[in-house]
């Protein structure tokens, strides 16, 4: 059998860039397919170490069979579709999207609310102009796209039955962003203000989590991947430890 794997933010400078293609037996687990991905890196083992596997666009553990033709993502700790330039219809309950081209902020707020609401709480993350005390130029954001529509899709929905709210915008930006450029939008409508308030900060949390999307950082002393939050347990899939001299 074959399965496609799709490694993922700093696993591309660490494991090669392009997709590649590997021969497994019947019956091969995710574990048993990072063992042998750790065992051909062997410099590189700890690297496969708290990440989270997908197959097939949605999270699987390490004890997850693997079939013929599976595409697999390899992805690290994440750091946290359709365009999203034009307003949406107000009247729909979440709105998700990816976008290349600067977040129309207002317009999204704008047009998230509706007559029924007594409070819109908005989340906009921006790039600022330093981290750790070094200078920021630019960052660059990129995303497993297919499966990340759908964790946002599934986030805000469950924000929905969570926090009771009625509405939920949730956009990222993808591609080279400036400093001062919005890079995460959230808008949460409801009747209600705390409701609103601890459903736009459960989105933010959550999505730095679970979603993948990831960072890097160009100073003007050098570049970095950033370092991601932890996966939480239920996702994050480990390589097995290989014995020193394998």
């Amino acid at each position: 059998m074959q399965v496609h794997v799709l490694p993922f933010g700093v696993l591309k400078d660490w494991l090669g860039s392009a997709a590649s293609t590997v021969e497994i037996d019947q019956g091969t687990t995710v574990g048993d397919l990072l063992a042998h991905i750790a065992g051909s890196h062997p410099g590189r083992a700890t690297a496969l170490r708290g990440i989270a596997v997908s197959v097939n666009a949605e999270y699987a553990p390490a004890a997850h069979v693997l079939s013929d033709g599976d595409e697999v993502g390899l992805l690290p700790p994440v750091s946290g579709g359709a365009s999203a330039s034009s307003a949406p219809r107000s009247d729909e309950p979440v709105v998700v999207a990816l976008t290349r081209e600067v977040i129309q902020a207002d317009t999204l707020v704008a047009s998230a609310k509706q007559g029924e609401d007594g409070a819109v709480v908005v989340f906009d993350g921006i790039v600022r102009n330093h981290t750790r005390n070094r200078q920021t130029l630019y960052l660059d954001y990129e995303a497993y796209e297919e499966m990340a529509l759908k964790q946002m899709d599934s986030l805000s929905r469950d924000a929905l039955s969570r926090f009771g709210v009625r509405h939920v915008t949730l956009v990222h930006r993808l591609g080279r962003l400036n400093v001062g450029e919005t890079s995460v939008l959230i808008v949460v409508a409801s009747a209600h203000r705390a409701q609103a308030f601890d459903a736009c900060r459960w989105l933010i949390d959550t999505l730095k989590k679970t979603v993948p999307i990831w960072k890097k950082e160009t100073f003007v002393d050098g570049v970095v991947w950033a370092a991601g939050e932890p996966f939480p347990e239920n996702i994050a899939v480990s390589a097995p430890e290989t014995p020193h001299g394998s």
